[in-house]
């Protein structure tokens, strides 16, 4: 998981970069197609089987739909409206918009400690969406969050598939749908395909994206998805200092205040779990804690 953070902090920085030499869409379909090809190779040099059964499908091609082609889309174009910060720390809130989803689908206990997080939480984002700017960039980070939170919650629904292979074909799916959406939309792509460019376009597409989520979808099918989750408090702290080495990226007193309040109500329920899980009673929670960990 630190390394994953450390992955998806650092794609926030990628992706202003890269917006210099590429449109939002188009550079959001490279990414996942990019992704993609990598994870296919990896299946033919292995051998491994195609997903099996129509409801595999049916999860595949949802994850591509909201993981992918949504959450993409509104993150490229979040992070071009927005300082990389304010960008990462909304595009995250997935810790506190799975909550309520992992207690009504999946069971995992809801307490009010829980509730109390939640709610500090959403103060941070809305602190922090406000004083950024707010607008469209604000809203676009908050719905690539929510996707990203519908993508993770399919994820743990695949059960025995491949993962290699189902990621790749959700990168694949997904990816198609963003080129036709960039197709209509920006018709006539201007990319400078600089050293900077691919630079950033690889890092992006092999590290933030094929290696990146195909370990958090592991992670997703065995872990408590509240815990798991909590992990990611880590990637707006890493995208704002990655933000950091840019003229005009400093976020306002108030933006890091809001920040702050997030940070605090992720601990907060981060705390809780591992106070419960640290006892040693030998309960479903604690192990599943011990092999987040």
């Amino acid at each position: 998981m630190l390394w994953i953070t450390a992955a998806w902090g650092l794609c926030f920085l990628a992706i202003r970069l890269g917006l210099q030499d590429a449109p939002v869409l188009w550079f959001a379909a490279l990414r996942a197609l990019i992704a993609a090809a990598a994870l296919l190779l990896v299946c033919v040099v292995q051998r491994r089987n195609l997903p099996r059964g129509w409801r595999t499908w049916a999860l595949i091609t949802l994850m591509g739909v909201t993981n992918v082609t949504v959450a993409f889309a509104a993150m490229f174009a979040g992070t071009a409206g927005m300082a990389i910060g304010a960008a990462a720390v909304l595009a995250n809130a997935q810790p506190l918009l799975i909550i309520l989803p992992a207690w009504w689908v999946y069971g995992e206990s809801l307490s009010g400690r829980t509730v109390l997080g939640v709610s500090i939480g959403f103060a941070g984002l809305l602190v922090v969406g406000l004083t950024s700017g707010g607008g469209s960039g604000a809203w676009l980070a908050l719905l690539a969050a929510a996707a990203v939170t519908a993508g993770t919650l399919l994820a743990r629904g695949l059960g025995g598939a491949d993962l290699v292979a189902a990621s790749a074909w959700h990168f694949l799916i997904g990816g198609a749908l963003l080129a036709g959406m960039a197709a209509v939309r920006e018709p006539v792509p201007t990319i400078n395909w600089t050293p900077q460019f691919i630079a950033v376009l690889l890092f992006l597409s092999l590290v933030g994206t094929a290696a990146a989520f195909l370990a958090w979808f592991r992670e997703a099918t065995r872990s408590r998805l509240d815990l798991l989750t909590a992990w990611t408090m880590l990637v707006p702290v890493i995208g704002i200092a990655a933000s950091l080495v840019l003229p005009g990226e400093r976020p306002p007193p108030s933006a890091a205040a809001g920040t702050g309040l997030v940070l605090a109500s992720l601990w907060l329920m981060f705390h809780q779990r591992n106070r419960r899980t640290g006892h040693g009673t030998g309960t479903k929670d604690s192990d599943v804690a011990g092999q987040t960990r």
